[in-house]
């Protein structure tokens, strides 16, 4: 199967930027979508030949998550355990016969890391919910993870140490949630390579490459040897960040 994530930075300004084509072109089975930044309504999103599931924050043009599924799935949950950080619109999960799949927008701790408590505990929270969840099935998670987990994952690591993204504690508990069980996909196949899934609007960081891996694909460890390929597919533009591809043999 093929999934496929992408933060788009505003599911409607990158319409005009070339998603349907994108869309259409990798026809991925399952299609994730972080930060809409749209309630329902404000845009026709329907694709042909794809169940449409949206999660969309209280505040207008802010956050959101979207997944497009050709298999309908038997169960549809929105937020963490059903209810927790709903009104930001940050997670949706699909249950299938095979496996679970979830997306999330995970919060951004923000500047001299003000945000970095809540980040803290939705941490803990997606970690437990993730674990007991993968008792029952295998896991694929995805989205952007707002943090760069070790060095090799953005341009340039000494000058960003304490910025939210690489704060020793966001890196931390991504260690901890690998430890729990789960694998990054992009790093199991490819642990030396260097690519960036976001780069700022700022100083032309893209042209210059210089950027940063937060988007990702996790599964659980038990699926971990049917990974085919994780890709990040940085020719794809529309947003300031590229989407991420994950081919599994479930």
């Amino acid at each position: 199967m093929r999934f496929v994530s992408w933060n788009v930075n505003g599911i409607r300004a990158c319409k005009t930027k070339g998603f349907d084509d994108f869309f259409k072109s990798v026809d991925a089975d399952i299609f994730a979508v972080q930060e809409t930044k749209m309630q329902e309504g404000q845009a026709d999103l329907e694709i042909e030949g794809y169940n449409r599931y949206m999660n969309s924050a209280e505040k207008k043009g802010y956050s959101g998550t979207l997944i497009y599924s050709k298999e309908k799935p038997i169960n549809v949950t929105y937020g963490i355990d059903g209810e927790k950080y709903n009104d930001e619109g940050r997670v949706i999960t699909l249950e299938f016969d095979k496996f679970y799949f979830i997306t999330a927008y995970v919060p951004n701790a923000q500047e001299e890391l003000k945000r970095l408590d809540y980040r803290m505990q939705f941490e803990d929270d997606m970690r437990s919910y993730l674990s007991n969840l993968k008792k029952d099935k295998p896991i694929i998670y995805t989205g952007d993870l707002n943090v760069a987990h070790n060095p090799i994952d953005l341009k340039n690591p000494e000058s960003n140490t304490h910025n939210p993204g690489f704060s020793f504690e966001e890196r931390d508990k991504f260690s901890t949630l690998l430890s729990a069980g789960f694998t990054d996909t992009y790093r199991f196949l490819y642990p030396n390579r260097v690519e960036y899934s976001w780069w700022s609007y700022r100083f032309h960081a893209r042209e210059k490459n210089i950027g940063w891996r937060i988007d990702y694909f996790i599964v659980s460890d038990d699926i971990k040897g049917k990974v085919k390929d994780s890709k990040i597919l940085s020719d794809i533009y529309g947003s300031d960040h590229c989407p991420v591809l994950l081919e599994l043999d479930i």
